[in-house]
């Protein structure tokens, strides 16, 4: 039996996390495996993974919840530390599910918030994949045109179909003929519910200095992290630098890299097959070095 979306056996349920309701969509059996959207306008777990939830499931059990801010889920997130505040809201919900340890995958803020989940609570990451992570190199320079571009859609004369198409067809992919009109509306009506409006969970903060809290690069701890890291990264990422890839590997010791050519910010779309194939031997991988002794 498949949803609407073409996912066999998914279920979807809200779960209480400290103050919020987390919307949180499951499918298949064995390993846990959260799955953490990007936090472009509109964006929701399920739709940011697609293309990915039915090849995943064969092997595990696929968590992909709405991070607060976005979709289902309570509105609003702490800007002032937003990696913090939803990491901690992820480690919540694995409490709540009584979940101890599990694999994390992460896209852009998805991969901001799994890797601050690890360096904060190194003992609940089994292995770690991040596609295009936020928080990576935010102090080299400037923002690119497509982080800016996502930051503004709230401002100014506030969100509009022209903006998020501009953003999804421009920024978000490599190829923006491939972005069905359907896929641009429904991100586009998510965009505009008035509690999102009100309290939107990424804006471009009042000076670009603020971004150095937010840049991995400089947590110490990223060099003792022992956790099994996959980075994926489009060549053509508009949104966050590819060179992120080699500032993290550079900086951990277990981080492997692969660079898609011809791919924009959403590998895991993109480049669904190949995505989804070497994520899956990756988590499946058996006989890992052990972590480093103190």
């Amino acid at each position: 039996m498949k949803d609407e979306l073409g996912l066999p056996n998914l279920s979807t349920r809200k779960v209480k996390v400290g103050g919020r309701c987390i919307q949180l969509s499951e499918a298949g059996e064995g390993p846990p495996v959260l799955m953490l959207h990007g936090g472009g306008p509109g964006a929701s777990g399920v739709s940011n993974y697609t293309r990915n939830i039915a090849a995943l499931a064969r092997h595990f059990r696929v968590l992909v919840p709405d991070m607060p801010g976005y979709g289902q889920s309570t509105k609003g997130i702490d800007r002032s530390d937003p990696f913090g505040d939803l990491a901690g809201s992820m480690a919540g919900l694995l409490d709540a599910l009584r979940i101890e340890r599990t694999h994390l995958i992460g896209n852009s803020l998805g991969g901001a918030c799994a890797l601050r989940l690890t360096l904060d609570h190194p003992d609940r990451a089994a292995r770690l994949v991040l596609m295009g992570p936020g928080g990576v190199d935010t102090t080299r320079s400037l923002p690119t045109p497509g982080l800016k571009r996502l930051l503004d859609y709230y401002n100014g004369d506030g969100p509009s179909m022209d903006k998020l198409t501009r953003f999804i067809r421009g920024d978000l992919v490599y190829d923006g003929t491939q972005v069905d009109a359907a896929v641009i509306a429904e991100r586009y009506r998510s965009s505009v519910d008035p509690q999102v409006v009100a309290a939107p969970p990424l804006r471009r903060p009042a000076g670009w200095p603020k971004f150095r809290k937010l840049d991995f690069t400089r947590d110490p701890r990223l060099q003792q992290c022992d956790t099994p890291t996959l980075v994926l990264w489009g060549t053509e990422d508009k949104v966050n630098r590819p060179s992120g890839a080699q500032s993290l590997q550079k900086r951990m010791r277990r981080c492997d890299v692969h660079l898609f050519s011809e791919t924009g910010h959403w590998v895991q779309w993109e480049r669904a097959a190949q995505f989804n194939a070497v994520t899956s031997a990756f988590l499946l991988e058996h006989g890992a070095a052990p972590a480093r002794q103190p």
